[in-house]
């Protein structure tokens, strides 16, 4: 089950500011994923968000294709209403009003993922 971490710069000293609305963030309608066909196609498993002075990191645990993530975030109005919020405190501006405005930034901000290990990747001990 793969993770992905999305980039958001932000300005520092804000990070107080951040965590509040985070910490009233409304969580997408369902963790089920579907693909371009309206198929269902993975879930999300769960997300974390971490920030320190100007960079802030959302962490993606999910099953299945990562634009497919992108997809139903994007899709999601409480994922528009946070990125509204959060719009004052980025150093970059970005278009995220639209789904394909936040699949663009999503695509765009998506770390390189050079490592995963999780208990399934563990050798088996004798």
């Amino acid at each position: 089950m793969p993770y992905a971490a999305i980039t958001y710069r932000v300005k520092p000293g804000h990070e107080d500011e951040i965590a509040d609305i985070f910490a009233n963030f409304r969580r997408v309608s369902t963790p089920t994923l579907r693909g371009a066909d309206g198929e269902e196609s993975g879930r999300l498993l769960g997300t974390a968000v971490f920030i320190q002075d100007e960079i802030m990191v959302r962490v993606i645990h999910y099953e299945g294709e990562l634009a497919d993530v992108s997809r139903h975030m994007g899709g999601q109005q409480g994922v528009h209403s946070l990125e509204a919020k959060l719009a004052p405190y980025l150093a970059e501006k970005r278009d995220t009003t639209t789904a394909e405005g936040f699949d663009r930034y999503f695509s765009n901000a998506t770390m390189r993922c050079i490592s995963q290990l999780s208990v399934d990747t563990h050798p088996a001990r004798s």
